[in-house]
């Protein structure tokens, strides 16, 4: 594989497992209220964040979850968990109390410290696992493996395409401003409360997938990963249909 085909490769799907767009109303409903300066402000604390995380999974493979003794089903699950609180919270329009209004104590904050107080609020479930959740890790660990094989300009072009792909964080969210404007309050609310419900299926799924790569046949395949129509002539995935017995 080529350098720029490596480099093509590894940024479409980093890009499409991040999937900034998609987050850009979530982003959007959790900076209610806030300047447009303090939004870029935080989404540039996000992007920074997501930058080294994957990063150091990149440099380093799973050591670090290795070190702790974590599989990545154990991830998934763990992940699943906080997006499904999250999600809930949303759903039931609850949001305002848990991220939307972190760290505002009633006292005008100044633009960085309001990016502060909202990233750190931000983080957990925000920031993992919903942006760098296991695709993107596993993701960044195996292309780290394909850079190797093309020598110290594909470790540090790997880098370049993390620094790209999480620089699209800061491009997109700063549209969270306008999307505000344009829905209204009214518009955020209902946004709010579908995101929610979405957000309670994706960590239904995550945790899915966990159960079905730990276990043996706990959870069919194509639950734990639908919508992945199998090749003519091969049966769908799943517990098989008992045959009838010859009398």
């Amino acid at each position: 594989m080529s350098l720029t085909a490596f480099a093509i490769n590894f940024f479409v799907a980093l890009f499409a497992l991040i999937d900034p767009v998609g987050n850009v109303p979530l982003f959007a409903a959790a900076t209610e209220g806030a300047t447009a300066a303090g939004r870029r402000l935080t989404a540039a604390y996000m992007a920074l964040f997501a930058f080294v995380f994957l990063a150091t999974f990149y440099l380093t493979g799973l050591s670090i979850l290795e070190f702790f003794g974590i599989s990545m089903s154990a991830f998934r699950i763990a992940g699943g968990i906080l997006l499904l609180l999250l999600g809930l919270d949303m759903a039931r329009g609850d949001v305002t109390g848990t991220i939307a209004d972190a760290g505002d104590n009633g006292v005008p904050l100044s633009t960085r410290d309001y990016a502060r107080s909202r990233f750190e609020a931000l983080i957990v479930p925000f920031g993992i696992p919903l942006l760098v959740g296991p695709g993107a890790i596993g993701s960044a660990v195996i292309y780290a493996d394909q850079a190797r094989a093309l020598g110290a300009a594909g470790v540090a072009e790997g880098l370049g395409v993390i620094f790209v792909a999480c620089a699209t964080i800061v491009a997109t969210f700063w549209f969270s401003d306008l999307i505000s404007r344009v829905l209204g309050k009214i518009g955020m609310v209902i946004v709010v409360r579908v995101l929610g419900l979405i957000l309670c299926a994706m960590a239904i799924q995550f945790m899915l997938t966990g159960l079905a790569s730990s276990t043996i046949n706990l959870v069919r395949r194509d639950t734990a990963a639908p919508y992945q129509h199998p090749h003519k002539g091969t049966p769908a995935a799943g517990p098989a249909s008992p045959r009838p017995v010859a009398r």
